[in-house]
């Protein structure tokens, strides 16, 4: 369904439904690992549901554990090189025939975090967050686009996350719609387990990251539903 693009000079993902448009946009932020299979199989998966998906590999530039250090520098800052490739993604998107002109932007894990502070940021139409490290500020929430989140109940890095956040968009009036899932862990979104041998002992022991389907489907399906409401169909 996708194939390898740019944007500028970031190597990117584009993944386009089927039929004619025009389609609203959607950003997709990938993981901690990288633009991996797992990241454009559901890419591919957000089209399928009706978006134009574009993905920028933001570990794209030199070595990626340098890359990986300057991308979390970024989210601990809230600017850097990062927030500029994301929106000239969203630009990419606007830019694109078949884009309606509606922007979300979906991001995993890092990428979560990623998405969480772009919804307090002017230009996103919708966000949808998933296992991401809530902000040390959450008045970045203020004025936020709307927010649908998922967490793992299992995932212990992330513990009470999902009710911090859903209390801070509730606070600040953001429409949202947070949901834990008791049975998951960190990354239970992806269909494959993905993490390098490097960082298995973290992943089992501390996120009990791996794929959960029943969860997972559950959680595609209040994804769809959040991002056609605020996107449009």
């Amino acid at each position: 369904m996708g194939e390898m693009t740019t944007v500028g000079d970031l190597p990117a993902y584009r993944a386009v439904p089927s039929g004619v448009g025009p389609w609203p946009g959607v950003v997709l932020v990938h993981e901690a690992f990288g633009l991996d299979d797992v990241m454009r199989r559901s890419a591919d998966r957000v089209a399928a549901m009706g978006f134009v998906v574009l993905a920028p590999d933001l570990l794209a530039r030199g070595r990626r554990p340098v890359c990986l250090a300057r991308t979390f520098a970024a989210i601990g800052r809230g600017r850097g090189r990062a927030f500029e490739d994301l929106e000239a993604t969203r630009t990419a998107l606007l830019d694109d025939a078949p884009c309606s002109g509606a922007v979300g932007v979906i991001g995993f894990c890092m990428g979560g975090s990623f998405a969480l502070l772009l919804a307090g940021r002017p230009g996103w139409d919708a966000a949808s967050v998933n296992y991401g490290i809530l902000p040390r500020d959450l008045d970045v929430l203020e004025g936020a686009c709307p927010v649908v989140a998922s967490y793992g109940g299992r995932d212990l890095l992330l513990r009470g996350a999902a009710r911090r956040l859903e209390g801070a968009l509730e606070a600040r009036r953001v429409p949202h719609d947070v949901e834990e899932y008791p049975g998951a862990g960190h990354s239970f979104l992806n269909d494959a387990d993905n993490a390098p041998w490097y960082a298995a002992p973290v992943s089992r022991l501390l996120l009990r990251a791996g794929p959960q389907p029943a969860s997972a489907e559950h959680a595609w399906g209040r994804i769809e539903a959040f991002l056609h409401d605020h996107l449009g169909p």
